[in-house]
């Protein structure tokens, strides 16, 4: 492999203005795609092959024109202390309120009248209008969410408490300003790393446009594919992260081999060849990640998966293509100022060396080429403190993720609701509102789908007001064909409750075959526990892919045994952290979580998935990096010390970027993205800092030669991929054996 992207980084530098034109143009056409494409939508939600889909499917089948797609909207009445909805000023307030909305847009497709529907409490303190839409949330316009909001600002007038509750209000989420603070951190870290402005451009450059490519195909493509509104802000999320550090390992590693004397073709090649390679496996094992993520089988999270790798497939594709492209653009700016001061001394003394070779005086090995030795870096500072001290670093390190990972114990999953908007929104109060009027499993109605006549329907419901946790179960609504019924029954206890979800799974035990219960509270349990079912197989096809893939990069069995291990200690260990933030509300002020609650079900599967990927990118840099050495005749511990001075400050600098680029996320108004973008930003500095930089090294050095055996049977069967680059070593280069004094130099500042 080494050798065949050796080729292609030569290629595209040669190349370097055919291929920029043609990742231009790429930009273009996907640019042109978004412009001519119909606007996205929200996704559909759906759960195959669960009770609630199924119930989903039969009640869109057999009560044609429901729109069970459509937005919702509530609107609550509140009357002040002592008196009543029903007095005729309030009932007057209402009924108008009533008449606006039903002519307020064309969007609307019912607006129920409280005191013809009995919506009003039993105390009389509370009513609320329903109000359908003909369209999605998304799809509704500003005209008619301003005549919602207007109608509800009408009737405060009155003296009434009036808020609303429903998803109408609901609009595509933003991140505000979050996600460009972090590509500025990332700009920051990526001068200092480089010294140099155009080698930090290069990263952030290739990276936009690699994330600019992706996204806008999601974009185009959303609408006919149904790929939702968040799709492509994950997928923004994951690309730009990794095609940051992607780049960044292959500038770094063309500085090193320009800083060993050799030209600049030559070096762009080396690069491409060996930490391309790199780049390679640690995208597949990104990639691999993501798109196990259909093993779940819930459209919606595997079209995530599939955006988001996607975009992680582009971002290698321009690390291995358009960086050595750029590189030649930038000559030798991309180097320190010292390393050029260097390079061109050196050049002074060949000319001088090749001159006094004329007369007859011996030649000398150039300016830097004398055997200096580079002074310690803090990578190889630390990894021989390591060394020292492997069993204290080792128990140091795991005892302390483990002490992270202990309120993971805790964690409760859910989809979040009204329930869980911040206390400041209209939406939580109307929330408030119901549950305090109505009871507070109002605000979770199940719906149950009776397929079979009148008397089958009617049976249903009697046998479920039998069942204890049903507050109250409304009578049977016939279709209009006469052979299947819908009825609402209303939970005693709140919608993400253990009582509530118990009923469920009552109704489902006692009410026979041809009743099925749905509603957003039976989906949401179902999604639960598909999540529940599908981890422990996603966790093993994951992982033992990766486990594969490791193995042949690595030629090691326990290399990739400790690379998995490690992975699942710092994964509990995010999900810890994510639970005392998110459902505990430890620091929550912190973050910006203003309402604690349960953890949304698709999060411990999306991390496991995400961060398996993000992990092994770190695993796969600094690892190889030691084996590399180790192959080529370094005892264990000097090549873990190797490895540490050619890779930890640009791993250090590459999982910076990544935190900045993930926590950039938090200010989203969307708590599922939020909560993401805290979990994966934690999450790398848990795997990037304490496991590979701490964990890893420890181990290493505690196992010494047996890390890299490899049964010989074993080693003959797995491809020989060649990642440490040895075919290259043998290849024609600029000068080859000579500037090993700047090289030492660069890699001890890199």
């Amino acid at each position: 492999m080494a050798s065949f992207l050796y080729k292609i980084g030569r290629s595209a530098f040669r190349r370097r203005r055919l291929v920029a034109l043609l990742w231009v143009a790429l930009l273009a056409l996907a640019g042109f795609g978004v412009a001519t494409a119909p606007a996205a939508t929200s996704s559909s939600f759906s759960i195959p092959g669960t009770e609630a889909q199924r119930a989903f499917d039969l009640l869109e089948e057999r009560f044609p024109g429901s729109n069970a797609d459509g937005a919702t909207a509530r609107v609550v009445f509140k009357a002040p202390e002592g008196r009543s909805v029903n007095d005729p000023e309030f009932k007057a307030e209402v009924t108008e309120a009533v008449a606006d909305l039903t002519s307020g847009s064309d969007q609307v497709a019912s607006v129920s009248d409280p005191y013809a529907s009995q919506a009003v409490s039993q105390d009389g303190s509370t009513a609320y209008i329903s109000v359908s839409y003909k369209t999605n949330p998304f799809e509704l316009t500003e005209s008619t969410r301003s005549a919602l909001e207007q109608t509800g600002e009408a009737a405060r007038e009155g003296g009434m408490t009036v808020e609303i509750g429903g998803d109408a209000l609901q609009t595509i989420p933003h991140t505000g300003a979050g996600e460009i603070v972090g590509v500025v951190i990332a700009a920051i870290v990526l001068v200092i790393t480089f010294g140099s402005l155009v080698a930090a451009g290069l990263p952030l450059l290739t990276a936009l446009i690699g994330v600019g490519i992706g996204i806008s195909g999601i974009t185009a493509l959303a609408s006919t594919l149904d790929l939702g509104t968040t799709t492509s802000t994950l997928a923004m999320m994951i690309g730009l992260a990794v095609g940051i550090d992607y780049a960044l390992f292959i500038v770094s590693r063309y500085r090193v081999e320009r800083a060993e004397g050799r030209d600049a073709e030559e070096a762009a090649g080396r690069a491409v060849g060996t930490a391309g390679s790199a780049v390679v496996f640690a995208g597949l094992t990104v990639i691999i990640a993501l798109v196990g993520l259909a093993v779940v089988n819930i459209p919606m999270l595997s079209k995530m998966g599939f955006a988001a790798a996607g975009t992680v497939a582009i971002a290698v594709l321009v690390a291995l293509t358009l960086i050595p492209a750029l590189l030649g653009f930038a000559g030798d700016r991309v180097l320190g100022r010292a390393v050029r001061k260097a390079l061109a001394a050196k050049d002074a003394e060949d000319a001088k060396g090749a001159e006094g070779a004329k007369d007859g005086a011996p030649e000398t090995g150039g300016a830097a080429a004398g055997g200096e030795t580079a002074k310690p870096n803090a990578g190889t500072r630390w990894a021989r403190f390591v060394l020292r001290r492997p069993v204290v670093v080792l128990l140091a390190g795991v005892i302390g993720l483990g002490a992270v990972a202990v309120p993971a114990a805790s964690l409760q999953v859910g989809l979040p609701d009204d329930g869980s908007q911040p206390v400041s929104t209209t939406q939580r109060k109307a929330y408030d509102l119901l549950s305090e009027g109505f009871g507070p499993g109002f605000n979770g109605p199940l719906v149950v789908v009776v397929d079979g006549d009148a008397a089958a329907a009617e049976s249903a419901a009697e046998t479920i007001r039998g069942i204890e946790g049903a507050a109250a179960v409304t009578p049977p609504t016939p279709n209009k064909a006469g052979d299947a019924a819908m009825i609402t029954v209303i939970p005693e206890d709140r919608p993400s409750s253990k009582a509530t979800e118990d009923l469920v799974h009552d109704i489902r035990e006692q009410s026979g075959d041809d009743v099925y219960v749905t509603g957003a509270t039976a989906m949401n349990i179902d999604f639960s526990q598909r999540m529940n079912d599908a981890l422990l197989p996603y966790l093993g096809l994951v992982v033992g892919l990766a486990f594969l893939l490791l193995m042949v990069v690595f030629r090691s069995i326990l290399v990739p045994l400790k690379a998995a291990l490690g992975f699942l200690l710092s994964v509990v260990a995010a999900l810890g952290a994510v639970v005392a933030v998110f459902q505990w509300g430890w620091l929550g002020s912190l973050f910006g979580v203003e309402q604690t609650g349960p953890i949304m079900s698709m999060m411990p599967i999306f991390m496991i998935g995400v961060v398996f990927g993000l992990a092994m990118d770190y695993e796969v840099f600094l690892v190889t990096r030691m084996r590399e050495a180790y192959v080529h005749g370094q005892r264990p511990g000097e090549a873990i010390v190797t490895g540490f001075r050619h890779g930890a400050r640009v791993v250090t600098a590459a999982a910076v970027i990544m935190i900045a680029v993930f926590a950039g996320f938090i200010g989203s108004s969307e708590q599922m993205i939020k909560m993401i973008g805290f979990g994966l930003a934690i999450a790398v500095v848990f795997d990037a800092f304490v496991v590979r930089m701490a964990i890893v090294p420890a181990v290493l050095a505690l196992l010494g030669a047996k890390a890299w055996w490899l049964p010989r049977w074993l080693d003959r069967a797995l491809p020989d991929v060649d990642v440490e680059g040895d075919r290259l070593r043998g290849s024609a280069s600029a000068s080859d054996g000579s500037g090993e004094g700047d090289a030492d130099r660069e890699l001890a500042r890199v």
